[in-house]
């Protein structure tokens, strides 16, 4: 079965699973792609996890502390997966019962001027977290990479629609910069979520992340100045959820949204100011995801020492060549 046809499939059919039987499921498609990587079986992304983990879990972090990270790592990445395909069968409580927020009030003031921007990692589960967003902080407006075949893409655009997002479609090597601006200029307010903890492009920022090299995406920091607005960063994280929460959220995992404002740093300007501004957002990821390291969903090289840098540079070229 095509991994297209898999989507559909679980799309029409994971939501009216039971929840325990969703989680064991998928808990244990997590822990069976684990142990293969253990046995020395080619899973992709298992190695690229623990390499990734080894970096940012506080140390003395040595193999079997990360091995046994990496276990859990899969396990809240397989239930992001299953609660996405669930999110469709939630009811409004049991979406505002399973989010907990850590927000700090200028958040609330923000809103009441005018829209956010959120500097979001690969954590936890922004699907869920957009929804309750929705519902408690404002809309969100955000940027989908299309997916192909293009009704997937349209049913996954539908289904975020329903929940209240407002999405932009942005193809392979597609510039939406300026399409995020004039939408982020009509009504409002938006908070504004950008994926941003890796960028392998020409336009990609090096920042320092828990004492190494990695490289971050310019855009939420360049949204940010463009518009003149705030810059929060997005931490997501799982708890345990227990008694009347619980059986509100109809389910015993819930999630935590933290964000952090990352100030804008004073002097520079122009492409000075987004690099300085992205590294400053950066250092205030860090300690978020070392603090919450197995709900962070990097199965993809994002630090320097991993990179092949001859096929970035050259990558670099062709994008340049193409501007």
């Amino acid at each position: 079965m095509a991994v297209n046809d898999l989507y559909r499939f679980a799309w029409r059919h994971v939501p009216a699973l039971p929840t325990p039987v969703g989680y064991g499921l998928f808990h244990a498609g997590a822990d069976a792609a684990w142990g293969l990587h253990r046995l020395g079986a080619a899973v992709p992304g298992v190695g690229q996890l623990e390499r990734n983990l080894e970096r940012i879990l506080p140390a003395p972090a040595g193999p079997r502390q990360v091995r046994r990270a990496s276990r859990r790592a899969m396990r809240s990445y397989m239930r992001y997966f299953y609660e996405a395909f669930a999110l469709a069968g939630m009811s409004e409580e049991q979406i505002l019962a399973r989010v907990r927020a850590d927000v700090p009030p200028q958040v609330h003031a923000d809103l009441q001027r005018d829209s956010i921007v959120l500097a979001v990692g690969h954590t936890g589960n922004w699907d869920l977290v957009g929804a309750w967003a929705c519902r408690r902080l404002a809309t969100v407006l955000t940027v989908a990479e299309r997916l192909e075949p293009a009704d997937l893409f349209d049913q996954f655009v539908a289904f975020r629609e329903r929940l209240g997002m407002r999405i932009l479609g942005q193809g392979r090597g597609e510039k939406v910069f300026d399409r995020l601006v004039a939408a982020a200029q009509d009504g409002g307010p938006y908070v504004i979520p950008l994926l941003a903890d890796r960028d392998l492009s020409a336009s990609g920022v090096e920042v320092d992340l828990c004492g190494h090299t990695a490289r971050f995406a310019a855009g939420p920091a360049a949204l940010a100045q463009r518009l003149d607005l705030p810059l929060y960063v997005a931490g997501m994280h799982y708890e345990s959820l227990a008694g009347e929460r619980r059986r509100a959220a109809g389910s015993r995992w819930g999630l935590v949204l933290t964000l952090r404002e990352a100030p804008r740093p004073p002097g520079p300007s122009g492409r000075e100011l987004v690099v300085a501004h992205t590294r400053a957002w950066a250092a205030v990821m860090g300690p978020l995801l070392a603090e919450h390291a197995v709900d962070w969903h990097m199965l993809q090289p994002v630090f320097d020492a991993d990179l092949d840098h001859q096929r970035l540079v050259r990558s670099h070229a062709e994008q340049e060549g193409r501007a």
